[in-house]
């Protein structure tokens, strides 16, 4: 996030797209949803699921899955063409805005509300005239902006709006993603990307190189980037990869492309999983190395607005299961590393060093003080509100960014869309949720969510099992018939392993980041015969 939880009460209103803020980030989602509802601000929301956030939005969109960036061209295509934008911001601050601005022309109401599937055209025009009125307005969105082939661009686009409102480096403004788990930014933080050492300096640089040789005490680091875990399960498979150490991720579940997962996992000569329970991956491992769940360890975390959180030891860990580190440490030692930590304090203190982000950021500070990052001085009081005078390059740049249509398009085969998700009651692959009997009696099993005019026109009713199939595969579920989706798309959470969702996503790329597309496919969906 460029801005903080926090200043949530300090926007006029708010652009929701691609997230299902109540159901994921439940207290962001409160706050929003408080603040709309007792405050009077204002709520635009673009998501093709009507989820609880829409039914307080002055505006809801009900847009086709895989078309965010059409829908904020939309918007910006207003805001230029009616001079709403923020000139004084844009030209102090910004630059490539004519090519922008240009890129912009065709995208008028009726051209991107047919991209889209909205039946209101005019209501993209009064939408962005509210958001243009707004000071400040804050943009949150989560992996349904991400999650496709274009999920780069659509950050992008994200980002083109809210400098052309002037909403960058203001409290109550900025650009704010949700992150999917609790330490998501911090591992980032921390160089857990294939291209990045700690504070996202890239290995290919010959300078960062050196300078962790000298840090770390180790000789010819690669500057070669690494492979992402999609583009790890693909080497696996072609032969190419030959050991796997797999630590706190559940690929089975969480990859695209079941299938396609599991064959490249028996590919491997050595698979190691490192985890709290036997996962659906740890049944396929050579090793298991049992480790501490969260109330069993100490150490940081950092959330999705920066902040640097302390966590401490609750309970006496199971015996047998250790500290994440330790257990690193010791495999290091094994190979000749020499390593020297004793507990996560001594880690932490080598954060500091390597990673200009954290450098002010002490033990002792954190459990006083609610610092975000960047903090780069013991005296710094860290940073809430990133881009208040600059940007990182200088001036903000806008980027012409097209539409360009999901991997996968409906066809007479799999004529119905099918995009996957989480609910509130499960996190993630279910790992932990699924083995609280609470949660898991809530909800013990998954659904597929297809709308009534579909589910009409399949002689489908609710409760029915059927079969859901992409060109991956298939699964077995039971119907949740609901106007939350809508006509000719189908929503499935991936918590479940017996009616695995991933057993259906593509695999395909995002060319920049390599995330998948797992956001939208095209499917069939199938009566079972008796």
């Amino acid at each position: 996030m460029t801005n903080s939880i926090g200043e949530i009460p300090l926007s006029e209103g708010y652009l929701v797209i691609g997230s299902n803020t109540t159901e994921n980030h439940p207290v962001i989602g409160s706050m929003i949803k408080g603040q709309v509802q007792n405050q009077g601000k204002k709520l635009i929301v673009a998501d093709p699921r009507r989820i609880e956030l829409a039914q307080f939005a002055d505006y809801y969109f009900p847009i086709n899955p895989g078309t965010n960036i059409a829908i904020l061209n939309g918007f910006m295509h207003v805001i230029v063409k009616e001079n709403l934008y923020n000139k004084e911001f844009v030209e102090a601050r910004c630059e490539g805005f004519e090519e922008m601005a240009q890129s912009l022309e065709k995208y008028t109401p009726e051209y991107v509300a047919n991209i889209c599937g909205i039946h209101k055209a005019g209501d993209i025009v009064e939408a962005a005239r509210l958001m243009a009125s707004l000071k400040p307005m804050a943009l949150y969105y989560s992996m349904g902006i991400t999650q496709f082939v274009s999920g780069v661009n659509g950050v992008k686009s994200t980002a083109n709006l809210q400098m052309l409102l002037g909403n960058m480096g203001v409290e109550g403004g900025g650009v704010n993603p949700l992150r999917g788990q609790n330490n998501v930014q911090g591992a980032c933080d921390m160089g857990a990307l294939p291209a990045t050492y700690p504070a996202y300096q890239p290995v290919a640089s010959e300078e960062n190189r050196e300078k962790y040789e000298k840090a770390w005490g180790v000789k010819e680091l690669s500057t070669k980037p690494g492979l992402t875990v999609v583009e790890i399960m693909n080497a696996a498979h072609a032969g190419d990869v030959k050991a796997l150490y797999c630590m706190g991720e559940n690929p089975i579940m969480s990859d695209p492309n079941q299938e396609h997962v599991i064959e490249a996992l028996k590919k491997l000569d050595l698979l190691v999983v490192q985890d709290i329970f036997l996962t659906e991956t740890a049944q396929y491992a050579d090793v298991v190395l049992p480790s501490c769940s969260f109330l069993e360890k100490a150490g940081t975390a950092t959330n999705t607005e920066r902040r640097v959180q302390p966590m401490h030891r609750v309970l006496k860990p199971w015996p047998g299961a250790k500290d994440d580190w330790w257990i690193i440490e010791e495999i290091a030692n094994r190979m000749g590393a020499g390593w020297t930590y004793n507990k996560p304090a001594d880690i932490f203190e080598e954060i500091r060093k390597v990673t200009p982000s954290y450098a002010g950021i002490t033990y002792k500070r954190i459990e006083k003080e609610a610092i975000q990052w960047p903090c780069p001085t013991e005296s710094h009081p860290g940073t809430k509100v990133l881009h208040r005078e600059s940007f990182g390059r200088g001036k903000g740049l806008f980027t012409a960014i097209e539409y360009t249509p999901p991997y996968e398009e409906t066809d007479r085969e799999y004529p119905l869309v099918l995009t996957t998700g989480r609910i509130l009651q499960h996190f993630h692959t279910g790992t932990m949720t699924r083995n609280s009997r609470i949660l898991d009696e809530t909800v013990p099993e998954g659904w597929v969510e297809i709308h009534p005019n579909d589910a009409s026109n399949f002689n489908f009713t609710n409760g029915e099992v059927i079969s859901v199939s992409t060109r991956r595969g298939s699964i077995r579920i039971r119907v949740r018939v609901a106007e939350r989706s809508k006509p000719g798309v189908i929503f499935l959470p991936f918590h479940f392993y017996e009616s695995c969702a991933n057993r259906l996503t593509v695999d395909c790329l995002d060319p920049v980041c390599k995330i998948p597309e797992y956001k939208v496919c095209s499917c069939k969906v199938e009566k079972i015969s008796a």
